[in-house]
Order: C-alpha cells, then sequence, then structure tokens
C-alpha cells in the first residue's frame, strides 16, 4: 500500500508539471500512458479504446494485447478481440501500421503518433459462438460488454508498448450515471457529464503489471462492503434474473475469511479485497467456464445462476476461498518467471504443485483446521482428489508438466494441479508435522519462504527444491525430488497411517439410483429399455426388495419409463425420501415383478478413509497436530 501511494503521488506531481506532452524514448516515459475505455459509447457491442502514448523518440514502436495472462496456463490471444486499429499523427491522419500476429501491431513513423484508437468484443459473446478460432479465454478472465454489465478484466481492452512495460498507466473509464462500478485501482477523479447522464472515473496504475492485476465491474450490480478484522471486503454481484444478492452471500463470505484470517495468522494480507461475482443464466452470449482468477487483492468468479443459495455457498466457499490463500503463493512467494511475467512469449515455473496445489490444498484444509466442516468430509475430499489424479499421468514429472504447461502432454494434465497438487501439500504438511513434533506445517514452510522472499524477491526457480530442502528436512527434499521432480506416484496409505488414518469398508446411506461406485441402472439401445445393473446387490433398498440386476424397469409410480424421459424419471426418484409410497413394475424375463412398499432408507458399502480404531498415541497426536493444530 505504501508503494502504491508513494508512487501514486509521484504519478500526480508529473501529471501536474506537465502542461503539453513530454517527449519519450523506447525505454522510459516521463508521463503516464493515458488510457481510456468509453462503456457510453458501445458500437455492435464493442467498446472504444483510446491509448495515449506521449511522443515518442523511435521510427517503430510494437504494440501488444497479452497471449497469456498470469494465473491461466493457457492461451488467451486477446488481441483477437481487437478491431478497427487505428494509429493517428497529431493532425487526425492514419499512420501505417502493421498486424504482425494476432497480438501484435508494428507503427511506422512512430515519431508522429499521437494516440491509438480501436474498438474491443467481449470474450463471453463469443464462447457462445465458439471463439474467433483457437482457444479461448478462461470467463473469469473474460470480459462481458452487455447494456447492463460490464466485465472488465483490463488486459483484455488495454495493452502495452513492448518497451514500456514499466510505465504508469492513466485509465479514464466513462459509463452511464446510473451504474454501479467498483474496482481496486486507486480512483484519482470522477467527473459527471454537463448533462448529468455519463460519469468519468479517473485511475492510476503505477505500472502495466496493476492494469492486468486490477479487473473492475461496472453495471446493475448488488454491492455489499464489510470488515472481515482490518480487511475490507467488496463483494460485487450480477445476477441477471435477480436470483441471488450480495446480501444473501455476506454472512457465507465473512464466516470463510474469518476463518481464513485466523489460519492464515500473522501473513500480510491486503487492507481491501474484491469479489466480483458474475452469475451465468446459461443463455446465448453467457459465460460457460465457471471458477474463478485470482489477482494479487481480487478475484473474478463465474458461477451458475441457478444454483440453490446453498449450492452457491458452497462453491463460493470452495472457489474464493482458494483464491484469497494466493495471497501466499505466487503472490508473495514466487518465482522469476512469474515476477518479470512476460505477456506474449511466456516461461512457465516449475512449481505449479505449490502455486496452486498447495493453494488447493490449503482452501480444504482450514476449513477442518477452522471447525466449518468435520474429519469426515475432509478425508471425502482428499480421498476424491486421490481417485481423480489417477486418471490422470500419474507417473509424469510434476515439474517438467508444470514448465511445458501450455504444450501437450502437459497442457492435458493441467487439472492435476488442483487435485494431486493438493495432495502433495498434504504429504508435505504431514511430514513436516512429524519431523517437528508437530510444531511446523506446510502454512508455516509457506510463511518462512515468504519472509524470505515476499512479493517484490523472486527465488530462483531451479533452486527451490534446494533451498526447501535445506529449510526443512532431508525426508522433504527426498519426497519433492522423488515425487514432484520424479516419476514415482505417491503411496498415499503410507502418510494416511502416520496420523492413523485407513481405508475401510463402511456403510453409509445411499440415493435410491446409487450404489457406492454410481448409477445402479443400464440401457440397451436395440431394445430402448432401462434394467437394473449389477449395483443392484449393494443397494440395500432394492436388494431388500428382492429385485435382481437385469430386471427391467417398466413404469414408476404409473408412467412409463422409456429412454426419453428417463432422465427426468431417475433424477425424480433421486429425490425420493423415506416415508414416501411407491409402485414400481418390473419385467424379469418377460413376467411382471410389482414393487409396492413405504421407502425405508438405503444404505451401500463403500470404502472409505476413516479414522483407524486401533490408531496408536503417537498416531492420534500427529492426526490432531494435522487436523487441529
Amino acid at each position: 500500500m505504501k508503494y502504491i501511494l508513494s508512487t501514486f503521488a509521484l504519478g500526480a506531481l508529473l501529471i501536474s508539471c506537465g502542461g503539453s506532452k513530454s517527449t519519450v524514448n523506447d525505454l522510459a516515459t516521463a508521463n503516464p500512458i493515458t488510457t481510456s475505455i468509453n462503456l457510453s459509447s458501445i458500437q455492435d457491442d464493442r467498446a472504444p479504446v483510446i491509448i495515449n502514448p506521449g511522443r515518442f523518440t523511435v521510427e517503430t514502436v510494437t504494440y501488444r494485447m497479452p497471449k497469456v495472462v498470469q494465473g491461466t496456463y493457457s492461451i488467451s490471444d486477446f488481441g483477437k478481440y481487437v478491431d478497427d486499429f487505428k494509429a493517428l499523427d497529431y493532425n487526425g491522419n492514419e499512420l501505417e501500421v502493421t498486424r504482425v500476429d494476432d497480438n501484435t501491431w508494428t507503427i511506422l513513423d512512430a515519431t508522429k503518433l499521437d494516440k491509438i484508437e480501436y474498438l474491443v468484443n467481449d470474450t463471453f459473446d463469443q464462447e457462445a459462438v465458439g471463439g474467433i478460432g483457437g482457444e479461448q479465454p478462461f470467463s473469469p478472465s473474460g470480459t462481458n460488454i452487455e447494456p447492463d454489465n460490464y466485465v472488465l478484466n483490463l488486459h483484455g481492452f488495454i495493452g502495452y508498448f513492448d518497451s514500456l512495460k514499466n510505465a504508469q498507466y492513466t485509465l479514464d473509464v466513462t459509463a452511464p450515471a446510473s451504474f454501479e462500478r467498483t474496482s481496486a485501482l486507486q480512483t484519482t477523479n470522477t467527473k459527471s457529464s454537463s448533462d448529468g447522464t455519463k460519469i468519468t472515473t479517473s485511475y492510476f496504475a503505477p505500472r502495466y503489471f496493476d492494469i492486468t492485476d486490477n479487473p473492475m465491474m461496472y453495471g446493475k450490480l448488488d454491492v455489499e462492503e464489510f470488515m472481515v478484522g482490518d480487511i475490507k471486503i467488496v463483494l460485487s454481484v450480477y445476477s441477471p434474473n435477480k436470483i441471488h444478492t450480495a446480501a444473501s452471500m455476506k454472512e457465507t463470505v465473512y464466516k470463510m475469511m474469518e476463518a481464513q484470517k485466523a489460519y492464515l495468522g500473522d501473513v500480510n494480507t491486503t487492507p481491501r479485497y474484491d469479489i466480483y461475482l458474475y452469475l451465468s443464466d446459461g443463455s446465448q452470449g453467457a459465460p460457460k467456464g465457471f471458477g474463478a482468477l485470482e489477482h494479487h487483492t481480487s478475484t473474478v468468479v463465474v458461477l451458475p445462476e441457478h444454483s440453490t443459495k446453498d449450492q452457491l455457498a458452497a462453491s463460493m466457499v470452495d472457489v474464493v476461498a482458494h483464491e484469497f490463500f494466493h495471497i501466499v503463493t505466487p503472490l508473495s512467494v514466487h518465482s522469476e518467471d512469474v515476477h518479470y511475467f512476460d505477456y506474449y512469449e511466456p516461461t512457465f515455473s516449475k512449481h505449479l504443485w505449490m502455486y496452486e496445489g498447495v493453494t488447493e490444498y490449503f482452501a480444504q484444509h482450514f476449513q477442518v483446521y477452522e471447525g466449518l466442516i468435520d474429519a469426515e468430509l475432509f478425508f471425502t475430499v482428499m480421498d476424491q482428489k486421490i481417485k481423480r489424479s489417477m486418471r490422470m499421468d500419474d507417473t509424469m514429472s510434476f515439474t517438467t508438466m508444470s514448465e511445458n504447461v501450455i504444450d501437450e502432454p502437459y497442457a492435458s494434465n493441467y487439472l492435476n494441479v488442483y487435485d494431486k497438487g493438493a495432495l502433495i501439500g498434504m504429504c508435505i504438511d504431514i511430514l513436516m508435522r512429524e519431523e517437528s513434533n508437530g510444531n511446523r506445517s506446510m502454512l508455516s514452510l509457506m510463511k518462512e519462504l515468504s519472509a524470505k522472499y515476499g512479493k517484490e524477491k523472486p527465488f530462483v526457480d531451479d533452486n527451490l527444491i534446494a533451498e526447501i530442502t535445506a529449510m526443512t528436512y532431508p525426508s522433504v527434499g527426498e519426497f519433492l525430488n522423488t515425487h514432484v521432480v520424479g516419476t514415482t506416484p505417491i503411496d498415499y496409505a503410507k502418510f494416511f497411517e502416520k496420523v492413523g488414518v485407513e481405508y475401510k469398508n463402511v456403510k453409509v446411506e445411499t440415493s435410491y439410483i446409487q450404489d457406492g461406485k454410481g448409477f445402479i441402472f443400464d440401457g440397451d439401445r436395440e431394445k430402448l429399455v432401462i434394467f437394473f445393473s449389477e449395483g443392484v446387490k449393494n443397494n440395500s433398498f432394492w436388494a431388500d426388495q428382492g429385485v435382481l440386476p437385469g430386471d427391467v424397469i417398466k413404469t414408476i409410480n404409473g408412467e412409463a419409463l422409456t429412454v426419453v424421459n428417463a432422465q427426468a424419471m431417475l433424477g425424480a426418484m433421486y429425490q425420493w425420501e423415506p416415508g414416501q409410497e411407491i409402485n414400481v413394475v418390473l419385467d424379469r424375463d418377460g413376467k411382471d415383478i410389482v414393487v409396492i412398499t413405504t421407502l425405508t432408507q438405503s444404505y451401500t458399502m463403500v470404502i472409505k478413509l476413516v479414522e483407524a480404531d486401533n490408531a496408536t498415541a503417537k498416531q492420534e497426536e500427529l492426526r490432531k497436530a494435522w487436523l487441529k493444530g
């Protein structure tokens, strides 16, 4: 905060001292690059953008839009969404421009350049029609231009000159006066139009990174501001059909952030944190990619609007908690690849296991540690991650995958950072607590790394494993070199044994359409019938009724079951509850079998992670340290 304020003061001084355009060269600029986005003059769903860099002293300059943005690990090509690119001289004449590729424009006679003008399409609309070729930006990193909502991930609107990424920026955003507007960027001025219908808000960014790191949301928003300890939380919600409000989510966000602050302890956080939530109604032009994208002091979240209040609350905890924990890594602990990020030709760190994996582990672990969930649910979540990770290449080096994440075969294994990556964090956490008699942990290690490096000092990518080994224990170094750098799969049972947790066949409640492995139905495409599968043997209700594998379902409560209505009817069966009366007619080898009864609770046997009955005192002590501190 001090750095931003002091930089802002310097920027304000430079602005006040300059009565005319200053001269700049291709390495530095005396005055900020001035930019503007006009949301009150949308043209065919495109927003006008103006870039005024100051006076160049070189003949040729290059302007780029980001090919990749931080935190996405995939190609976005935001230049594809730019139309009618023009470079104008001081007399308003067009200069010669060469479009080198999707994201790059070379401007000749740059000493005459006054400003650049272009129009920006939003990415949400392009998702709906299959895009403009190639990969599409992940929705939370994208942009939206609609009459009542504007998602302004600024990297989708504002680009940079190759030699001026460290120049200061000013940004004017003009929008209808009726709009709500939220942004964590420093506001320097607000001005109304003469007729009062428009407001122009002026912002300041110390460098281009701060443009990309501070999203905005404008429009018909629902906004709640509240304090969680010493952090001001600004929750901005766009629900097109007014199904959800910021007020209805306030308690969930408050409890989550309060628990996260308690979990982090003395980690420096931020005085303000913005959450921009766009709820997609699934209509034409609505975003399809659900999730979130982190920034230093904010996150953009896209989730389905049709979620129930409880479903949305669960998603917010799962998704936003992950993004908030990014204040630890990579925001406070990161390599040179992250610190000196190249938006056009990026190189990637080897340590996605830490940036995304450890962050995801914290997002799950804090919930059991701070009492938001019980140990049983935490074990279930981690077991689900194990199962999903086994569908990926479990022998792929995580560091190799990370360093080559936008190329195949590594790109298709990226999602494993949220599963195996989190499990790597879990294993190191258990090792740290075991070696230190419960006094150190994965979190304490990240705090030590944060103190050593911090936001402004990157580590050397190739040295991190050795540094962690020196800071911790040989067992941690051996684990990292064997299972993260190396290709040996992790034997999770060994780590669970340390904390007295084991896999056990247990009886659990289930629905009337599932057993412990999945659905208990199958279909015959030729005969167009639905029948019970082998799984019915492991569903106590149907087994008690004498139902057998192969029994064809003819009618349910008097309605015929067909392949056409199967999804709706089986979905209704999922909602059945004990006490309801049912009438089901089956066909077994041409003979009707009628089941008329009152529903009782159905059970199934599953293999679950549970606390071991015969755990030793040492195992119980380590488990307590792991789950409760």
